[in-house]
């Protein structure tokens, strides 16, 4: 195959010889082929600027900028650059910030050869893969959506109320005695753990799923 049509990889990950082994496989395939490997986010970012991947295989836990944070990066700075989380570690709540930032797929790293050569030709073609034991938990976490209200710190919840009852963030810094750049963080939190644009469809909300007492 043509070296033009070969799909670019840059591998991240902290450990040298994770990125050995990852390097040694990309030579296996004809058409991969290894653009650069490093050892940070940050120097994930930086070498996307200068040797374009077509796919960046991401780990997620790194000293300093961790794996979110650096997919988030690239996917805004290079959109023709696909990401590829490839760590040992999973949950819903930590899947579900990958594929918000930007990833496209998320396999662990027990995956054979084979999986993740696919995964690199899947994402080059703009298909996500997923990893079979997250792929169940994404499908779990449909079947069964989180309720808003757990998500909510005690001290959410006592802005929450207020809110409900009419008040102004001037109003609720001075009844919980803190600052107003305070409260406007609280309400910023709220806001975006309900999934809702304004404080009228919070208290709605909160009404008509009665989330605070």
């Amino acid at each position: 195959m043509s070296e033009y049509n070969r799909v670019r990889v840059l591998v991240v990950d902290d450990h040298a010889v994770v990125r050995s082994g990852l390097s040694a496989f990309l030579q296996v395939y004809d058409d991969l082929e290894l653009a650069g490997e490093v050892a940070s986010g940050q120097e994930a970012i930086r070498a996307c600027e200068t040797l374009q991947p077509d796919v960046v295989l991401m780990d997620l836990v790194m000293p300093g900028m961790d794996g979110t944070s650096a997919t988030r990066a690239i996917r805004q700075r290079h959109a023709g650059t696909q990401v590829i989380v490839l760590t040992s570690f999973w949950d819903e709540e930590l899947v579900r910030s990958v594929l918000q930032a930007g990833a496209i797929g998320y396999i662990l790293k027990n995956a054979t050869a084979e999986e993740l050569a696919a995964a690199v030709r899947a994402a080059h073609g703009g298909r996500p893969t997923f990893a079979p034991e997250v792929a169940k938990t994404l499908i779990q976490a449909t079947a069964h959506p989180p309720d808003p209200a757990r998500a909510l710190t005690n001290r959410e919840r006592e802005v929450l109320a207020l809110m409900i009852a009419g008040l102004s963030n001037t109003e609720i810094a001075e009844r919980l005695m803190v600052s107003r750049s305070t409260i406007k963080f609280f309400v910023s939190s709220i806001l975006a753990k309900l999934e809702v644009a304004s404080r009228v469809e919070a208290v709605a909300l909160a009404v008509q799923r009665n989330l605070v007492n």
